[in-house]
């Protein structure tokens, strides 16, 4: 296993002497599973943001207005949120007889029904709290836990229906900041006929890497990480923690199980074992003054258990909280590499051309 780093002290001219400029140091990291470049500055953190003060350590002043200010929108969401128990029956819709019978999954405060805004053939929606806000250490274990085991079942439902949605995707953004739409804290759960590309390359990769070294790539990046005890976090008999060598984003930390390649066959010990160890990150992200966040699984084929691949996931922190504004990249551009448009090309063609003649 071999890790890639290289560091350019990077000297940044300045021939008008206007202002005194820094060398600063550049990490350019390689991933050692897909060959994925990734650059990291931790100067940057202290760059002063439009709107927001240098770094997720807010000054006084800007942490009590983004603090008002997320409280007027948790109070004004609300009055007319779809997730919340006086809303929920009448506003959301429910699956066809032949997925789920009743229409509806419910376990413990989690209710699965399907998204009004898909962008997959089997999209649903899974309601983690009855609460319509909560703070990252506000969530708890047994939250966890009934919603991925609900998550799992609407999987295994679909498979049974259509064996040819073979790809599970469990997903969660938490706030505005991560793409989240509504407040209420919900994760969403897609099936696919096909990979994502990231997947894709994963599995791909994966594939190449045992037939090379007749090593499961997953399996020997959590020995050399517990090795090295530079970005180990932590192992139980279901999966390990570690902060990813090459992240796709801030703060990342990347949970991997053990024994399995499929969010279809996670059991009861593994669902407990992965709701602690979120739960935990949570607060540690909590503690960094984080409160929006992303997490995607990477998840190999329902019906084909892969002895060269292991279910994993990634989470990462998002910017910090501003009033009135909604990112519009999610877990599947932050995670998946696949964009979530919408407007057709199309039309947006069609609209230019009342404004752009040529000739």
């Amino acid at each position: 296993m071999k890790f890639r780093k290289i560091v350019r002290n990077v000297k940044l001219l300045n021939p008008l002497n206007e202002f005194r400029l820094e060398a600063q140091p550049i990490e350019y990291r390689k991933d050692p599973l897909t060959g994925l470049w990734c650059r990291i500055n931790i100067k940057r953190a202290e760059r002063v943001k439009a709107g927001g003060s240098p770094s997720a350590q807010d000054d006084g002043g800007q942490a009590q207005k983004a603090s008002e200010g997320l409280q007027v929108m948790i109070d004004k969401t609300k009055e007319s949120c779809f997730f919340c128990a006086e809303n929920i029956e009448r506003d959301t819709p429910k699956f066809s007889e032949d997925i789920w019978k009743p229409g509806r999954l419910q376990r413990g405060q989690c209710l699965v029904f399907p998204n009004l805004f898909p962008f997959g053939q089997y999209h649903a929606v899974a309601i983690i709290s009855s609460q319509h806000y909560l703070v990252l250490d506000g969530f708890t274990v047994q939250m966890v836990i009934d919603n991925l085991t609900a998550c799992r079942d609407y999987i295994l439902a679909v498979y049974k229906n259509d064996p040819m949605a073979r790809f599970p995707m469990y997903n969660w953004n938490h706030m505005p900041p991560s793409a989240a739409s509504i407040i209420h804290p919900h994760v969403q759960v897609l099936i696919d006929r096909e990979p994502t590309s990231y997947l894709a390359k994963l599995l791909k990769s994966s594939k190449e890497y045992c037939i090379k070294t007749g090593r499961n790539y997953w399996e020997e990046i959590v020995e050399e990480e517990e090795r090295l005890d530079q970005r180990f976090i932590h192992k139980d008999k279901s999966l390990s923690c570690i902060a990813s060598f090459a992240p796709q984003g801030n703060r990342e930390i990347q949970i991997i199980f053990t024994g399995i390649s499929s969010i279809a066959q996670l059991d009861k010990r593994r669902i407990e074992d992965f709701s602690r160890c979120i739960i935990k990150i949570l607060r540690s992200y909590k503690d960094m003054d984080v409160r929006s966040f992303n997490l995607s699984s990477f998840s190999g084929p329902i019906n084909e258990p892969l002895e060269y691949y292991s279910l994993n996931l990634k989470i990462i922190s998002r910017p910090s909280f501003q009033a009135y504004w909604t990112n519009d990249t999610g877990f599947m551009e932050r995670f998946q590499y696949e964009s979530i448009v919408e407007q057709k090309p199309e039309d947006v063609a069609a609209g230019m051309r009342r404004f752009i003649k040529f000739g």
